[in-house]
Parts: structure tokens; sequence; C-alpha cells
């Protein structure tokens, strides 16, 4: 679903989204988890930067400013990779894999939320 706000496209993706806000849940994230995600994903508020250490299957993560706007997509992560601090941005939003095609989600994109 695409709203608008002023001259900015926000889209909705059809996900039921988890929030990792605090230490202990951003410490977390998916490690350990056996099940990949799906139809759902992983919010990580503060987070600028991932690893896949102890992760089982590989996900889709978008890297958003505070205003949730997209600064980077990275498709197709797979388990222990990196990703270095990307410059500009204020949360991660890990997905299933798959998802940054599926939804066509590109950077310069606003997510609603």
């Amino acid at each position: 679903m695409i709203t608008t706000n002023e001259s900015i496209l926000y889209r909705t993706l059809p996900l039921t989204i988890s929030k990792a806000n605090t230490f202990g849940k951003r410490l977390k994230g998916l490690m350990f988890r056996t099940r990949p995600l799906h139809e759902e994903a992983l919010l990580i508020t503060p987070c600028n930067a991932i690893h896949m250490c102890f992760m089982f299957f590989s996900i889709d993560v978008v890297f958003l400013s505070e205003q949730n706007e997209v600064v980077k997509v990275v498709p197709n992560l797979k388990p222990w990779r990196i990703v270095l601090p990307v410059k500009g941005a204020d949360a991660t939003l890990e997905l299933p894999a798959g998802a940054i095609e599926r939804y066509e989600i590109r950077e310069g994109d606003y997510l609603n939320l």
C-alpha cells in the first residue's frame, strides 16, 4: 500500500513488525532462531550495522533513516556475514529473504511503520 504525505510517498508492508528497542532485544535480534521469518519482520532501533553470527537462515535487510527513508538495502544476507555501519541509518528492518524484491523496496523509498 502506498500513501502520500505532502510530496513524500510512504509504503506500508503487509507484515507483522516486532520491535527490538531495548539493549537485550537488540543484542539477541534473530540470533539462534531456527525457523526463517514468514510474513513478519524485526525493526531494530537504534541500529546502523548488523552481524549474522549464530543465524541459521538468510534475510533481507533495509536500513532506515530517522524519517524511515530507505538509505540502503541488502538482499539475501547470508549467515555469518557482517554489514558495517551505514551512514544516515538509524534503524534496521530485518525481513524475510526475498521481501526486498517482492515489495519492490528501493533506496529513497519511505516506509510507514
